[in-house]
């Protein structure tokens, strides 16, 4: 019996070799594993880089939710990004992006551009740390 609890929220692409979040005990951190911007099949239904941001970081907040957290309890959120200078000609679209998922609160950040992500067509990935 693993002493994590382990969570893969509805609505949610079955995962396949890891789990969405995991609570560690006593259930006050919760650490969600690399979201990408797909649908509840997997599919990524967008090639643009801001809604694919928002359905990644509503992905990080719904595995958030599923452990009795919210947005402003995510302490940290890493961001990776296949092309660093779409994401910087985008700012505009993506800020308004996450205010509309995580309000005004901004946890520790950071921002990492990779050479590409296991999903092909992927060009967002997050992952992220919430102390309830």
């Amino acid at each position: 019996m693993s002493r994590f609890r382990l969570l893969n929220p509805e609505g949610m692409p079955a995962p396949r070799g890891f789990t969405h979040a995991v609570v560690a005990p006593p259930g006050t951190t919760v650490f969600v594993a690399g979201q990408i911007g797909c649908d509840a099949a997997g599919a990524i239904p967008s090639s643009d880089l801001v809604e694919q941001f928002e359905a990644a970081l509503r992905h990080v907040a719904r595995a958030v939710a599923a452990a009795g957290g919210a947005p402003e309890t995510i302490a940290r959120l890493t961001i990776y990004v296949t092309d660093i200078v779409e994401y910087r000609a985008r700012l505009k679209g993506l800020g308004q992006a996450y205010r509309r998922v995580m309000g005004r609160h901004y946890p520790a950040m950071a921002l990492v551009e990779v050479k590409s992500l296991f999903v092909p067509n992927a060009k967002v990935e997050m992952e992220a740390t919430a102390v309830l």
